[in-house]
């Protein structure tokens, strides 16, 4: 079993800059992909960015590239999001997840772990 507990998050102004973190219980983290979603009021779940277990290669949402970078500590057992030139529409729920496949997967029905989530609102 792999818990997940988030913190990070909070307001910001647009433009600003915020960074998530995952930190993962069992000593399998390193051997799973993980993954950031975000889940805005009315909308489905849509993943963020995607890290390989060894964290060389990763994967993100078009609307984030060039902005958020996502990264792993396996000997902390701890994943980031850092997020950078924040924008109103980033606002959501931001979910870390550990998938138990040993691809990067892309949608949230492959993870088998979850995060509580946490709120980031980023006011204009």
């Amino acid at each position: 079993q792999v818990q997940l507990v988030q913190s990070g998050g909070g307001l910001v102004q647009a433009g600003g800059s915020l960074r998530l973190s995952c930190a993962a219980s069992g000593r399998t983290f390193s051997s799973f992909p993980m993954g950031w979603f975000r889940q805005a009021p009315g909308k489905g779940r849509e993943i963020v960015a995607a890290i390989s277990w060894s964290g060389g290669s990763t994967y993100y949402q078009d609307s984030v590239k060039g902005r958020f970078t996502i990264s792993r500590d396996n000997a902390e057992n701890t994943v980031y999001l850092q997020m950078n030139s924040l924008k109103p529409e980033d606002t959501a729920v931001y979910y870390c997840a550990a998938s138990r496949r040993g691809e990067i997967p892309t949608t949230s029905g492959r993870y088998d772990y979850w995060g509580q989530g946490t709120q980031v609102t980023v006011s204009s």
